[in-house]
């Protein structure tokens, strides 16, 4: 009953509704390494896909564990993270770093299994540089307002290195980088927004912030700015790759009206509807984009 306590308490904590960020795009990343003439192999891709899953749900795990252990003592003295699994009471230390070890395991296996099973040794080789720089992610708010971006660019590096799963060699296709460029404005863009929350906070503890630090006027406007330079790589991305389809041309222009919608919100209301703001708009923005990314990879509508 206690380890069931213990992980009912992590996975409230961590939120693993939240991988809907990321997980679509690395899917994406991988049909696009794995198209072809004939479009997407299913059959073939089944197993690897599976890992891919896999890989993302621990290596996320790793990473906010380590961001709430990390935090802890700043959440205690935060009246909207008091209540937190650690600073509660409800999951002590040694259980986060318990599963903090046992989900490295989780990546580790995964990644073995691509060397095993598939001849690819690359996810077992850097699976040890991807954990520490999801890991870190927490510290860099002690010393610079670029924090954001590190975030950014964690949840990135899911599309190469999805593609590199796949194919090593689909590396080299202009559509994997200019997916991994959009993933990594649009993240930072709306982490900026979410932190809104915390601005006293943030100052009181010296955090580095963007809004503690350069204030929440111009911290929007750089928010603004990055979701359009997202906008910028997705219409990039769909040139580079013609499969993709005009589905995704179409998923594009929603996309446009999401971020909109998202920047209109916190500009009339503030942070009182992050509901709304942080996780629904955003996770629309990456199950739209894709699911029509991989049914034009597919084929389907175009």
């Amino acid at each position: 009953m206690r380890a069931v306590r213990v992980l009912t308490a992590a996975a409230s904590d961590i939120k693993l509704h939240h991988s809907v960020f990321a997980l679509p795009f690395a899917l994406l990343g991988a049909c696009c390494a794995a198209v072809g003439p004939e479009g997407i192999p299913w059959a073939a891709m089944a197993g690897p896909l599976a890992l891919i899953v896999g890989c993302m749900v621990f290596a996320r795990t790793v990473a906010m564990l380590a961001n709430r252990i990390v935090d802890a003592a700043i959440d205690a003295r935060n009246p909207r993270t008091a209540g937190r699994a650690i600073p509660s009471g409800r999951l002590s230390r040694r259980g986060a770093n318990i599963l903090v070890v046992l989900n490295v395991i989780g990546f580790e296996a995964c990644t073995f299994a691509f060397a095993v099973l598939y001849g690819n040794p690359w996810p077992l080789l850097l699976h040890l540089p991807v954990l520490l720089w999801l890991a870190f992610y927490p510290f860099t708010k002690w010393f610079t307002w670029l924090c954001h971006a590190w975030l950014g660019a964690s949840l990135a590096m899911s599309v190469p290195a999805a593609a590199l799963a796949i194919r090593p060699e689909s590396l080299a296709q202009p559509v994997v980088w200019w997916l991994a460029g959009m993933v990594m404005l649009w993240v930072t863009g709306f982490d900026v927004i979410y932190a809104l929350q915390d601005v006293e906070s943030d100052r009181r503890e010296g955090l580095y912030s963007m809004p503690a630090r350069l204030g929440t006027g111009l911290s929007l406007v750089l928010s603004l700015l990055m979701h359009i330079g997202a906008v910028v790589c997705l219409v990039l991305a769909w040139r580079s790759e013609p499969r993709l389809g005009p589905g995704f041309g179409v998923a594009i222009a929603l996309v446009i009206a999401l971020l909109a919608v998202e920047h209109a919100t916190v500009r009339r209301w503030g942070t009182s509807r992050m509901a709304l703001t942080f996780f629904t708009l955003n996770g629309c923005v990456s199950i739209v984009l894709g699911v029509a990314g991989i049914l034009g990879l597919a084929g389907i509508g175009r």
